[in-house]
């Protein structure tokens, strides 16, 4: 029987998650699109349900991250009913609000407070993971209502588009920048370099909290 999911481990069931997400908007090569589109879905649910489970801790942004989601789960069901391509903005309007919710939600639970733990370590790439799919769901949106802002990358539902958005904004996050993909339009050169200075800020950030909270120990110990 596996641990449940507490305070002591959550962030290790929340970056799991986040990385199932990420592989499987990879296998756009080995399944078909519309059934693509259908597992990227279910994902995106199982993405919630842990996000939700994990972080109910925070009352606060749990009842937050909650109506996000049904509204999520509300607009994709009329989306099957509906199959309007308007409503893919609205979706991923819906998905960004819900990561930087949980962005938000682990932010305040493990920089610069308590002590430092494995599971605060691993909280610290689930908000780098964020801050990933937050940009890439952004890069997207700006395809929804720019289709040439990308060279190397065209407009088609987000489904079917979320793996490359996916690459390029790590890529960019992790200032690697291979070049295969670049924006043309102002708004969205303006928002791929705010990534990458974001990437960077991010790096000092978590370094300064995590060696402030180790020598704040440290000197309880010593104490």
């Amino acid at each position: 029987m596996g641990k449940r999911i507490s305070e002591k481990n959550n962030f290790y069931y929340l970056t799991a998650a986040l990385v199932v997400l990420l592989v499987s908007s990879s296998l756009e090569q080995v399944l078909k699109i519309g059934f693509l589109d259908l597992v990227l879905q279910g994902v995106t649910v199982l993405n919630f349900v842990v996000c939700l489970v994990s972080l109910r801790f925070d009352k606060h942004w749990y009842r937050f991250l909650l109506l996000i989601a049904i509204c999520w789960g509300l607009v994709s069901i009329t989306k099957v009913i509906f199959p309007l391509r308007q409503i893919d903005t609205l979706i991923l309007v819906l998905m960004f609000t819900f990561f930087l919710g949980t962005f938000k939600s682990i932010a305040r639970q493990i920089l610069f407070t308590g002590s430092i733990d494995t599971n605060k370590v691993v909280g610290s790439l689930a908000l780098f993971l964020l801050l990933g799919l937050m940009w890439a769901i952004a890069y997207l949106l700006i395809l929804e209502f720019s289709a040439d802002s990308f060279t190397g990358m065209v407009q088609l539902p987000w489904g079917e588009n979320f793996s490359n958005a996916a690459y390029f904004s790590f890529v960019t996050l992790t200032t690697l920048g291979y070049g295969d993909i670049s924006p043309t339009s102002p708004v969205a050169q303006v928002i791929v370099y705010l990534e990458a200075i974001a990437g960077v800020f991010y790096m000092a950030i978590v370094v300064a909290s995590l060696v402030g909270a180790s020598q704040t120990n440290q000197e309880k110990n010593d104490g």
